[in-house]
């Protein structure tokens, strides 16, 4: 955190390097509530100049891949698992191997609920069809 004094001669060069909170959520589509709870989880670690919270393109990044991760349906535990064993100096071996054996098993998840979703679609289609002519009939016996 800056002097109070060094922080308002900076304010420009802040807004410049750094999202506030508003536009990140803006950016992403998401609620200044759903920023301050991954805050809390500790997913994300905005800087703090008083009460303005600011995110720079580390917290942009990490913001993305929670954002990916939840699309694609990894709980938020697991995000934090994936993004925790992020090493900038390391080789992130582990990291990645970690991310690739996830990814493959919420792959096969998805398959999976694609599959019965077709089935379900399949299902519901031939009921509808069904239905229209009981609706077509009725229409003409009652006309």
């Amino acid at each position: 955190m800056m002097p109070a004094s060094e922080s308002m001669a900076n304010s420009t060069e802040v807004a410049d390097d750094y999202l506030r909170i508003g536009d990140m959520a803006r950016n992403f589509g998401v609620t200044l509530r759903t920023l301050r709870f991954y805050e809390d989880k500790g997913l994300i670690s905005p800087k703090r100049d008083g009460n303005t919270r600011l995110y720079s393109q580390r917290e942009v990044k990490r913001l993305q891949m929670i954002m990916l991760g939840r699309r694609v349906g990894f709980s938020l535990r697991e995000v934090k698992q994936m993004m925790d064993l992020y090493d900038p100096k390391g080789s992130n071996i582990k990291q990645l191997k970690l991310v690739l054996d996830k990814s493959e098993r919420q792959l096969t998840k998805l398959e999976k609920q694609r599959v019965a979703i077709e089935e379900a679609m399949s299902e519901l289609r031939n009921a509808m069809s069904s239905w229209r002519a009981a609706l077509a009939d009725r229409q003409i016996a009652s006309a």
